[in-house]
Parts: structure tokens; C-alpha cells; sequence
């Protein structure tokens, strides 16, 4: 899978789990710096589970100001 499919299913998927649209998903992980994350450990993040991934962009985005 490249980068940006698996970026966009992590938003999808983020929105799902919060009960978001995609849209608010993508504001929320840009606002708290998720789209760095997964760009940056896109290496790591990709070879976990979508359920790892997404807990570990919930931290993430706690430890930079988010409430999720």
C-alpha cells in the first residue's frame, strides 16, 4: 500500500472509531499534527495493525493539544 492510501484510510478509519466525518477527521489529525505522524513513522505505522495505528495517532495527537 503506498503512503497516501494508507494516510487516507487512517483518516477514514480515525473518523469511524470518534464518530467523525472524514472531513472533521482530517481537520482534527492536521490541527494535532496526526498527518506529521503518519508521514513521518509511515515505515513503522504501515506494518501495524489499522487498531495500533490508530491508538498510536490518539496518543499523538493528546500529547500535541488534542481531546481524543
Amino acid at each position: 500500500m503506498n503512503k497516501v492510501r494508507y494516510i487516507n484510510l487512517c483518516i477514514v478509519e480515525f473518523g469511524k472509531k470518534f464518530r467523525m466525518s472524514a472531513q472533521m477527521a482530517y481537520n482534527y489529525l492536521r490541527q494535532y499534527k496526526g498527518l506529521e505522524f503518519l508521514d513521518k513513522c509511515y515505515e513503522a505505522e504501515h506494518q501495524l495493525s489499522l487498531s495500533e495505528a490508530l491508538s498510536d495517532l490518539k496518543v499523538y495527537c493528546r500529547r500535541n493539544g488534542g481531546s481524543i
